[in-house]
């Protein structure tokens, strides 16, 4: 089995040191190799080569948190700009529609599931 990535805010980055995660968030500066994410408070990235953020974008880190709480970024995805309500895309095969994808992303949800994560972490990840 493959190591656990547990989503977390900027609120748990403390207890997941030297560990790595599953951050959403939005891009609010970007400063060569460097950027700031808003995930529930500023968190500071340190860029992988193939990381390509775009400020304001909503983005998906999975990274390591460091010491001085920074995450050294591994992979990221970009989900476009926020706010960007009706962008979608309709996926379709040989029986007609079979989904919808909006790229809107709500993150009160978010939040909320990072904090079940964290809640009933048994099912998501082991505490040391």
């Amino acid at each position: 089995m493959s190591e656990a990535t547990p989503r977390i805010t900027a609120q748990y980055l403390e207890q997941f040191s030297h560990q790595n995660v599953r951050i959403l968030g939005k891009v609010r500066q970007l400063r060569g190799e460097q950027a700031t994410i808003d995930a529930g408070g500023q968190i500071s990235v340190y860029l992988n080569r193939d990381a390509h953020l775009q400020l304001n974008h909503a983005v998906e880190i999975i990274g390591k948190v460091q010491n001085d709480l920074s995450v050294k970024v591994m992979a990221s995805t970009d989900f476009g700009p926020e706010g960007q309500i009706g962008q979608s895309l309709f996926l379709l095969d040989a029986k007609g529609l079979r989904a919808v994808l909006t790229r809107w992303i709500d993150f009160a949800a978010v939040e909320a599931v990072v904090d079940a994560t964290h809640r009933y972490h048994e099912i998501f990840y082991d505490k040391e």
